[in-house]
């Protein structure tokens, strides 16, 4: 990748960054179930980053789980955050191998529920340890079906804001320029 590109790449990953701080915080579609948080949208920014390319995707997953912290989020919804780390980089790398996956509409909805599925089992990893000895929660109805199941309907939905967002900014040719997923061929 030449200097140029690699700014390019930067100055993306920043812009993302910021858009995925800013959703959490600004979005009006928001709830808070501790230890589970559903923002529309919150996931779209790191989701975008996948289609650029894996660095592009763990800086930008890492980028919002700082603001995340910075903000003052509850500690739990900060270490969901950090393991988005691992799907955001999954998902990088698929795409990159498979960068014609946006093109079918099998392949498309294959690759989003892995990322929903790799997404809730990370998020679920984080939250066991936290909750596992608490007397004062369900463990089975908070940890495995809000955080585990309500990730997964969550993961999906903002995959398909993504993919819409993503048909939009793959008409700009210098995204494009640096990214690995180069056209989204599905119709909504």
């Amino acid at each position: 990748m030449s200097h140029s590109n690699r700014i390019h790449s930067m100055v993306l990953s920043a812009l993302l960054i910021a858009v995925g701080i800013l959703i959490p915080i600004l979005s009006p579609v928001k709830v808070m179930i501790e230890p589970m948080s559903f923002t529309l949208a919150s996931h779209v920014a790191i989701m975008i980053a996948m289609y650029v390319s894996p660095s592009v995707a763990v800086a930008t997953a890492c980028g919002t789980t700082l603001g995340f912290l910075l903000y003052g989020f509850p500690m739990p919804v900060v270490l969901r955050a950090l393991s988005h780390i691992v799907w955001a980089f999954v998902g990088g790398i698929y795409l990159r191998k498979h960068p014609d996956t946006l093109n079918s509409m099998w392949k498309t909805v294959a690759l989003t529920v892995a990322i929903a599925l790799i997404h809730a089992a990370a998020e679920v990893a984080i939250v066991i340890p936290i909750y596992f000895n608490d007397p004062n929660i369900d463990f089975m109805y908070m940890v495995m079906g809000l955080v585990g199941v309500g990730t997964i309907v969550h993961s999906i939905v903002d995959m398909i804001i993504s993919i819409v967002a993503w048909k939009v900014l793959v008409k700009n040719r210098s995204i494009v320029s640096v990214s690995n997923v180069k056209e989204v061929a599905l119709q909504f």
